[in-house]
C-alpha cells in the first residue's frame, strides 16, 4: 500500500492564519482580530532575503509613547522570522487599531528589559512558559516611533 505523503505543513498554515488574521485586522481599524481580548498589533518588516513586506500580528503592550512585543516564537529555541528581519533592518511600521505609525526596533536590555518583561509577563503569564522551554533569552522588543 503506497503511503500517503504529510499534507499539513505547518508553515504554510501560519502563513495562511497571519495573512486572514492581518487582513480582519485592516478591515475592522483592529476591531476583529484580537486575541481573547488581548491588544494585538500588526508589524510589517522587509524581509531579509526577499525584501518583501511580511506582516505578523502581535500581542503587545505600551509603554508611554512607545509599543512592546516580545520575541518568543512560542519557546522555541529559533528566533521569529519578523525578529530577524528587525535585526537586518529595523525600520518597519506598526498598525495598532487604525493607526499606522513607522518605528524603529530595537531589544531591550538590562533595567529597561527587566521592567518591560515584569509587565508583560503579569499580562500574559504564557511567556514565563515560553521563556522555560528555550535556552536563548527571549528579546523584548521596543518599537520606538520613527520621527525621522
Amino acid at each position: 500500500m503506497p503511503t500517503q505523503p504529510f499534507l499539513f505543513d505547518p508553515r504554510r498554515a501560519t502563513r495562511m492564519f497571519t495573512s486572514v488574521h492581518a487582513f480582519w485586522y485592516r478591515m475592522t481599524g483592529g476591531l476583529v482580530g484580537g486575541w481573547a481580548g488581548a491588544p494585538i498589533l500588526l508589524l510589517t518588516t522587509k524581509g531579509r532575503k526577499t525584501g518583501a513586506s511580511r506582516t505578523t500580528p502581535l500581542l503587545f503592550l505600551r509603554d508611554g509613547k512607545d509599543l512592546v512585543v516580545i520575541a518568543s516564537y512560542g519557546g522555541s529555541d529559533k528566533h521569529p522570522q519578523w525578529w530577524l528581519n528587525l535585526l537586518a533592518d529595523p525600520a518597519a511600521e506598526a498598525q495598532v487599531f487604525g493607526e499606522r505609525r513607522k518605528i524603529r526596533a530595537e531589544a531591550a536590555s538590562g533595567e529597561e528589559r527587566a521592567r518591560l518583561w515584569k509587565r508583560i509577563t503579569r499580562m500574559y503569564p504564557v511567556y514565563r512558559f515560553y521563556e522555560s522551554r528555550t535556552s536563548r533569552e527571549i528579546p523584548v522588543v521596543v518599537l520606538r516611533r520613527d520621527e525621522t
